[in-house]
């Protein structure tokens, strides 16, 4: 009874999340004395057997001629047609824009129970328990189902990645899945030659406090010196000073970083929200009442026009000294 994964992938590449989201497969696998098998779909340019690496036993490459570009349900058929020829009871699935729209579909198809943020490896497999963050990551819910299927969301960069000692069989599979008929994609708009902000382990974000959005290339100096992700506030990206796409807090993506750099942001709870999940949090602002200080493990009290510049250079100086 092998535990199937949902390996996504990004213009055929694998990315963190993936390799996060096998390897905690691994861990339950292990668990339940069983395998892990990777179900990737469509066209993979990355070797497949290199998700070994991280846990997998068996890759799976599903091919037709419904997969040309991204239908959730179509891709939950897929997955759920993988799962019933090894004959698997378990999947776990990455919490990314495309993981969340699939694993929906695939309760469905399955007929299995779905728990979202897992934070954490099961505890428990009869029942099946698994501890996930709840109430916009205030507070630690222990579920438990007894379904005979579970599909577990994982929060994207909050279990880590484990490597694992092992290699990967790589086989295909043609899948009978037909294209779905009630929509199509007309465009995709990605965004390029940026670090996802949901597998980012440095973010560098701002909001109003910049003033202006021709304020920003100090943030972005900033974050290329940390190797970091950029991130705003709703205001900064509803007044269409920054894409939504680095939108942060409770209506836009949620993250998990390692180190999250507040830059001119107040701290409002939706915005925390979205944050709170960081391993560290600095704040940079020039108001000593910011409620987002009271959230802060370390804080700065100072005119960011200033104090941003100083900390790239500083920066700037450390790194070429190593």
């Amino acid at each position: 009874m092998a535990v199937i994964v949902f390996a996504e992938s990004w213009e055929g590449k694998f990315k963190k999340i993936t390799h996060e989201a096998v390897s905690y497969a691994k861990d339950v696998a292990n668990a339940e004395g069983t395998e892990v098998i990777a179900v990737t779909v469509g066209n993979i340019e990355d070797d497949a057997s290199s998700l070994g690496k991280f846990g997998a036993s068996e890759v799976v490459n599903v091919t037709g001629d419904a997969f040309g570009s991204f239908n959730a349900s179509v891709w939950a058929s897929a997955l759920n047609e993988v799962a019933e020829a090894k004959g698997a009871k378990h999947f776990v699935i990455s919490g990314t824009n495309n993981g969340k729209m699939i694993a929906p579909m695939l309760s469905i198809k399955a007929d299995a129970a779905y728990i979202s943020n897992a934070i954490e490896v099961p505890s428990n497999f009869s029942p099946f328990t698994v501890r996930r963050s709840a109430f916009s990551n205030k507070g630690l819910v222990d579920y438990q189902t007894t379904a005979e299927k579970v599909i577990v969301g994982i929060v994207p960069n909050a279990i880590g990645v484990k490597e694992h000692s092992g290699d990967a069989t790589a086989s295909s599979h043609a899948s009978s899945v037909a294209a779905a008929s009630k929509s199509e994609v007309l465009d995709v708009d990605r965004v390029k030659g940026k670090i996802p902000l949901p597998e980012a382990d440095l973010v560098v974000s701002a909001g109003r406090g910049m003033k202006a959005p021709e304020n920003w290339n100090m943030i972005e100096e900033l974050a290329d010196v940390l190797g970091a992700g950029t991130a705003c506030s709703k205001p900064v990206s509803d007044i269409g000073w920054r894409p939504h796409s680095e939108h942060v807090g409770q209506t836009g993506i949620q993250i998990n970083p390692s180190l999250y750099i507040a830059i001119g942001i107040s701290g409002a709870i939706q915005h925390l929200a979205g944050v709170s999940g960081s391993k560290t949090i600095v704040v940079i602002n020039n108001d000593p009442e910011a409620p987002f200080f009271k959230a802060a493990d370390y804080g700065i009290v100072g005119d960011a026009f200033e104090v941003v510049p100083q900390l790239t250079e500083a920066l700037k100086s450390f790194k070429a000294n190593q």
